[in-house]
């Protein structure tokens, strides 16, 4: 049930960025140029450690939510399963192990990070700058988990498959996902 009673049950992101648009399009602009600007990650690895922090944080929407970009971007669903299961036998490329590591100890214990954890990503042949925009995606979606777990957002896309307007979709029918829900939300964007 959602905490703010404002919102529908179940309630979606969208209906809270309604009631609050405030800040929403440039939250969403944010979004759309750290996942899907040029960067040193791929999209699909962005939306995987998107996808990680999300269900280690046990966040449904977010984490169903991001399975679907998980999948159009190439990668296999269950590889987030698999991840939290053991992320030391999961079927990734070994390059992303470290990088993974180091996304999940941020995560869930920030302050113990040490420079050998970063050195572990450098050793692996990632680039600072790799290491930063995967610092970001974890700090956006633990954000977003946040204002999602806080506000009691309960729509599960896991129970409504074909709810998400993604899927199904070739990679490029994404590239401005995020900017365009933002638009939808806020009543700014073409046609709306």
């Amino acid at each position: 049930m959602p905490f703010l009673p404002s919102l529908p049950d179940p309630a979606h992101l969208r209906d809270l960025y309604r009631i609050y648009p405030e800040n929403v399009q440039p939250l969403m602009d944010y979004h759309e140029g750290l996942l899907r600007g040029d960067g040193a990650l791929t999209i699909a690895d962005r939306e995987l450690i998107a996808t990680y922090v999300s269900a280690l944080n046990a966040c449904r929407f977010c984490t169903g939510s991001h399975l679907v970009y998980v999948e159009v971007f190439g990668q296999d669903p269950a590889l987030i399963e698999a991840l939290l299961d053991d992320p030391g036998t999961a079927p990734v490329e070994p390059a992303m192990r470290p990088l993974l590591a180091y996304v999940a100890k941020l995560n869930t214990l920030p302050s113990r990070l040490v420079a050998a954890d970063a050195q572990s990503v450098y050793d692996a042949g990632w680039s600072e700058a790799a290491l930063f925009e995967a610092v970001q995606v974890c700090a956006l979606f633990n954000m977003m988990n946040r204002i999602i777990e806080g506000t009691g957002i309960n729509f599960d896309y896991a129970a409504n498959p074909g709810a998400h307007p993604a899927r199904g979709s070739a990679p490029g029918e994404a590239g401005t996902s995020y900017t365009a829900f933002g638009a939808s939300v806020t009543d700014t964007g073409p046609g709306a």
